[in-house]
């Protein structure tokens, strides 16, 4: 089987002249978590749905665990777990007696697994604290508790984090952490919010319009964003054959025909520049350059932003 729990194919979504999902390709690979980095508006819930069978795409396909989910919702579907939107809890009933009513609906019979995926999300077991009185951190974790009560294989969960203090953020985000690596579960994970999706995600896609722009491990993310020396000059492909002959340097990239980017700042710059010129170079720009990931997104989405 192949190492991508789910694996779409040109996934599209139309509502009349609207594609709110074009073409999506995303690969989410076994025991990692994947985080769908997004502005509000940008497609994540729709193709979520999509990945859940409660919405049919208009044209593509979903594969999850190397199957295409059309014509396989009854094995595929009870192996995922979910939170799409708010669940709708009983507010004057406790978090177990709550998921004591969508146990016997999916008809579990085996009590310890209430007990267990409260106690995975920090929530007691015998409580006399109504859901009406829970916190909005509380009301998420029992959200999350409900989609794992049936152990499954695969989390889906969207905006998990959304609508949370700083302290329910962090707590949210270190039980979905624990789920993966404890646990051994893959789990697909969308947000606005990037510098959440940042400390919690091996893997990022980021969706805008219904596109999918980029897709690749924060490593690969974070070394595109990451601190380099610019340098503007006359021929970059000869600036990039002086670094290696003379410096035997490698770790850099060129851009054009004029600008090449150092990732190793470890090397004096003014040294560099020495050279350049000594070796007939015209240099124009040299400068450390910092891009965040909030202004690489910015740049890559061509917008304001992601919130």
């Amino acid at each position: 089987m192949s190492d991508y729990i789910i694996k779409t194919k040109n996934l599209t979504k139309q509502y009349g002249a609207l594609k709110s999902v074009n073409s999506l390709n995303i690969h989410v690979r076994k025991g990692r978590i994947y985080g769908l980095l997004g502005r509000n508006g940008a497609g994540k819930t729709t193709t979520m749905k999509m990945l859940l069978g409660l919405t049919k795409p208009t044209v593509g396909d979903v594969m999850i665990f190397g199957k295409s989910l059309s014509g396989n919702e009854k094995s595929l579907l009870p192996r995922i777990g979910s939170l799409i939107e708010s669940p709708g809890f009983y507010p004057n009933l406790t978090g177990a007696e709550n998921l004591q009513i969508f146990a016997a609906l999916r008809g579990i019979s085996d009590k310890s697994k209430i007990k267990d995926s409260l106690e995975l999300v920090s929530l007691p077991y015998k409580d006399k604290k109504l859901y009406s009185q829970y916190s909005l951190g509380m009301k998420q974790r029992l959200a999350i508790a409900l989609a794992v009560m049936h152990d499954p294989e695969l989390l889906i969960l969207d905006e998990p984090i959304n609508g949370l203090d700083p302290i329910g953020i962090a707590e949210v985000r270190a039980f979905i952490r624990k789920l993966c690596d404890d646990r051994g579960k893959t789990i697909l994970i969308s947000s606005h919010i990037l510098s959440e999706i940042a400390l919690l995600a091996d893997d990022i896609g980021i969706i805008d319009k219904g596109v999918l722009l980029e897709e690749e491990s924060l490593s690969e993310l974070e070394a595109k964003s990451s601190r380099h020396v610019r340098f503007t000059v006359s021929d970059a492909a000869r600036a990039a054959k002086i670094l290696e002959h003379r410096f035997h340097e490698y770790r850099y990239a060129v851009q054009d025909a004029h600008c090449l980017q150092l990732h190793n700042l470890d090397l004096s710059v003014g040294r560099i520049i020495k050279t350049f010129v000594t070796e007939g170079l015209e240099i124009s720009e040299a400068f450390i350059h910092e891009e965040s990931l909030e202004n690489y997104f910015r740049r890559v989405t061509g917008g304001e932003g992601i919130a």
